[in-house]
C-alpha cells in the first residue's frame, strides 16, 4: 500500500510500445503514496518524450471518490483488485486490453486471467502483497505472529502502535481475531470485532500511513502494515521484523488502469505496456519492495529481495491467507458503521 510525495519529471524522446507510435505530451498518474519508482518514471519519459506527473492518494476510497466526481485531470490510477468491479460496473475505465498488448505476454500465469478482470481487458499488473504486523524486536521479543499484538498488546508495545487506516484490512483482522471469516455477517462476531477495535484503540499511538519513517526512527514500535513496507523498514533497521498473523491475513494486488475521461489515452496505453516489461516491472518492485506479477522480472531484482522473508509466506501460514475481496453492499455498510465508531 503507501504514503509519499508528488513526483514530477521531464525528459526526451523515442518510439515503441503497444502500437510503435511516436509519443509526446503529458501523462498524469494518480497512485498510492511512496509507491512509484522515480527511476522508472524517468525512463518512461525519456523513451517517449512524455512529461509525467504523479499525484498521491492514501486509500481506495479516496481515489474512487475523486474519479467519480470527474474533472480530476488524471489519466491512470491504481485501484486494488477488491475495488475493480466497482470501477468496471460504474463505467469509470477504458477497455484498453493490456492482456493483448505487446508486453501482455509477460503477465505471470497466476495473474493473467484474474476474476476481478478476466482476460485483463482493463488493467495491467502493478504490484501485489500481504497485510501483517511489523515489530521492533528490540522493544518486544515475544511472538508477534498474532493479531493480539495490536488488539491486546503486551505492555512493551502499548502506546507505541500504529494502525494503517485501511478499513477493509483492519476490520478483516478484527473479524479473524474473533473467529469470523472474510465478509462475515454474523452480528455477534461483528459486535465482538467492533468491541475489540474500540477497546484496542487507546493502546495505539496513531492511525496513519506513514509507517516506514516512524518505525525506523523509533516513534512507532509496532504497526499493522504491508509486507513491502516491512521489508523497507528492515533494510534500514534490522531489528524490525514482519509477522504473518496466525488467525489469518489477506493478500491483494494493485492494477494500472486508464480512466474513461483520460485526456492522454495513447500515452496511458503506452504506460500500461511499459510497466509489463520485466525490467521496468523490476524497477517498480525495487523501489516499493513488493512483488509485481510480471514473469521474468525476478532476474532484475536486487539481491536483498530474493528470498526476503517479508515476500515469502511461510508454508504453515499459507492455509490462512485469503485474497481480499470487497463484500456485498449490505455487508460493506455494516463494516462502515464499525469503522465510523472506531473513528469517534
Amino acid at each position: 500500500m503507501k504514503l509519499g510525495r508528488t513526483l514530477l519529471a521531464t525528459a526526451t524522446m523515442l518510439m515503441a510500445g503497444t502500437s510503435l507510435a511516436l509519443a509526446a505530451g503529458e501523462l498524469h498518474i494518480y497512485n498510492w503514496g511512496n509507491y512509484t519508482s522515480p527511476e522508472m518514471i524517468k525512463k518512461f519519459e525519456q523513451k517517449y518524450d512524455v512529461k509525467v506527473t504523479v499525484t498521491d492518494y492514501d486509500s481506495n476510497d479516496t481515489v474512487l471518490a475523486k474519479i467519480r466526481q470527474g474533472g480530476h485531470g488524471f489519466d491512470v490510477a491504481m485501484p486494488s483488485q477488491s475495488y475493480m468491479k466497482i470501477w468496471i460496473d460504474e463505467g469509470l475505465l477504458l477497455e484498453t486490453n493490456p492482456g493483448q498488448m505487446e508486453n501482455g505476454k509477460n503477465i505471470a500465469k497466476d495473474w493473467a486471467n484474474p476474476d476481478f478482470d478476466p482476460g485483463r481487458k482493463y488493467s495491467a499488473p502493478w504490484q501485489w502483497g500481504t497485510i501483517g504486523i511489523v515489530v521492533n524486536t528490540n522493544v518486544y521479543k515475544g511472538d508477534a505472529g498474532t493479531w493480539a499484538t495490536v488488539f491486546d498488546p503486551p505492555e512493551e508495545l502499548k502506546g507505541k502502535i500504529n494502525v494503517v487506516p485501511e478499513m477493509s484490512d483492519i476490520i478483516y483482522a478484527a473479524i479473524k481475531y474473533n473467529g469470523g471469516k472474510l465478509c462475515e455477517t454474523d452480528k455477534e462476531i461483528l459486535k465482538k470485532a467492533r468491541d475489540t477495535l474500540v477497546k484496542a484503540k487507546p493502546n495505539w499511538v496513531a492511525m496513519e500511513y506513514g509507517t516506514i519513517e516512524k518505525m525506523v526512527s523509533g516513534d512507532f514500535s509496532a504497526a499493522v502494515d504491508w509486507n513491502g513496507s516491512g521489508l523497507r523498514q528492515r533494510l534500514q533497521k534490522p531489528e524490525i521484523k514482519f509477522f504473518y498473523p496466525k488467525e489469518g491475513f489477506t493478500y491483494w494486488s494493485d492494477n494500472a488502469v486508464v480512466l474513461k475521461d483520460a485526456k492522454n489515452v495513447e500515452n496511458a496505453k503506452l504506460f500500461q505496456n511499459f510497466i509489463m516489461d520485466p525490467e521496468n516491472a523490476a524497477m517498480i518492485s525495487s523501489f516499493a519492495r513488493y512483488a509485481n506479477g510480471i514473469e521474468g522480472s525476478e532476474k532484475f531484482m536486487p539481491d536483498d529481495m530474493k528470498g526476503a522473508p517479508e515476500l515469502n509466506v511461510p508454508e504453515d501460514k499459507k492455509a490462512v491467507a485469503e485474497f481480499m475481496t470487497l463484500c456485498d453492499p449490505a455487508t460493506q455498510e455494516l463494516y462502515t458503521r464499525i469503522w465510523t465508531d472506531l473513528q469517534k
